[in-house]
């Protein structure tokens, strides 16, 4: 294989600098949090964690899968923002006024509207609303946690259980920060449509007016989500996601001591994160990274294009380590198809995997012909090229 150690000083020429690792920056930073995670959203990178993949009790956090859930039933046609469904006595004893929790103060046997009960989970954090969706979507709270582990498991999130639709405190139903930050982003990019509720500072129901608990929506005009949590074994936590210009982080911060101290590290980790990181363009999908050359075809060399747009994203601070190579076997063998795997590009940063990026023949090259192919051979005999 061949590594194009060229193309590490094009990097240098296009950037000024060689830049580090975004993980490299976990040294100069910390939070009291005892679980975090700092996400990039276009990427999905991560760009600074702290036990980000150990499992914790996300308490109310959770209810972002509950809305995973009720979003694609919305989604299918199966359920309709109009439907209306029937509060139970168990989700009134477990989740109502009952209950003495976060609750949207439904009323026995009443009927609420989907679009309500999705507001109030949003909004209000409703544990009564939670059930009563468990329940109509899947016929008993249990049945819908294992619907809710199955569906995580679908779209990646490896390392949650969940035994309930609300976060109510169970010895098996736990998360990671990954899996929160990876929820996150999965729900905005996956559901616009609802996204803009999260950003909602009150919802009223049965004559109650609540606020939104997301204390980041009252202190950074950036933040538009997504969901706090708080129990006594998890502590106070928060899953957050904050848009500058054309950049957007996700924040899971869990395991802090009060409300003061989520609200505070919320604001100060996002507003590092800002300054801390920026995003880089390498390449442009289809665009040459590098030229191959090819025996035996009638063109001498091929250019190597990614199907796909490749952008890092690289801490601000640390300008050093990171190392970008092509590599591919030397000489290509005609024929050569358009599209054709050919190579790969590798960038390797200071704590962190190295990531790699098919790289595609950018034209045909055919084979040249048997008279064309025999005076080729003779002169790599003869001049050795």
């Amino acid at each position: 294989m061949k590594s194009a150690a060229s193309f590490l000083f094009l990097c240098v020429a296009l950037f000024g600098a060689v830049f580090a690792a975004p993980r490299a920056a976990e040294a100069a930073f910390d939070t009291s949090a005892k679980f975090a995670v700092l996400m990039d959203y276009e990427t999905g990178e991560v760009l600074w964690g702290k036990n980000e993949n150990e499992t914790m009790y996300p308490a109310s956090m959770s209810k972002l899968m509950t809305l995973d859930v009720l979003f694609g039933a919305i989604r299918d046609g199966s359920v309709s923002l109009d439907d209306e469904f029937i509060v139970s006595e168990y989700a009134w004893r477990t989740g109502g006024a009952a209950s003495g929790s976060s609750t949207m103060f439904a009323d026995l046997n009443s009927s609420v509207p989907v679009s309500a009960l999705l507001k109030s989970i949003v909004i209000q954090s409703g544990n009564d609303a939670c059930i009563v969706v468990a329940e109509a979507l899947s016929g008993s709270e249990e049945a819908f946690a294992i619907r809710m582990t199955e569906r995580g498991k679908e779209i990646g999130l490896k390392n949650s259980t969940f035994k309930n639709s609300t976060g109510w405190p169970h010895d098996e139903h736990v998360m990671t920060a990954y899996d929160l930050a990876l929820l996150a982003r999965h729900l905005i990019m996956e559901f616009p449509e609802f996204y803009p509720i999260f950003k909602e500072r009150d919802f009223t129901w049965n004559g109650i007016r609540q606020g939104n608990r997301n204390p980041g929506l009252y202190l950074d005009s950036s933040v538009d989500g997504l969901k706090t949590g708080h129990t006594e074994a998890a502590g106070y936590g928060l899953t957050a996601s904050a848009k500058r210009g054309d950049r957007r982080l996700i924040l899971v911060l869990n395991g802090m001591e009060n409300e003061r101290m989520r609200a505070d590290e919320t604001v100060r980790v996002l507003d590092w994160g800002f300054r801390s990181f920026k995003n880089y363009k390498l390449f442009a999908a289809g665009t040459p990274v590098e030229n191959a050359p090819v025996w035996q075809g009638v063109y001498r060399e091929v250019p190597l294009v990614s199907a796909s747009d490749i952008n890092v994203v690289l801490s601000v601070d640390q300008r050093r380590d990171m190392k970008v190579t092509v590599a591919y076997e030397t000489p290509l063998i005609a024929p050569v198809a358009t599209g054709q795997k050919v190579g790969v590009l590798k960038i390797e940063t200071l704590g962190a995997p190295v990531r790699e990026y098919p790289l595609l023949a950018g034209g045909n090259v055919e084979r040249q012909g048997i008279f064309s192919r025999a005076l080729g051979a003779l002169t790599h005999l003869v001049f050795g090229s």
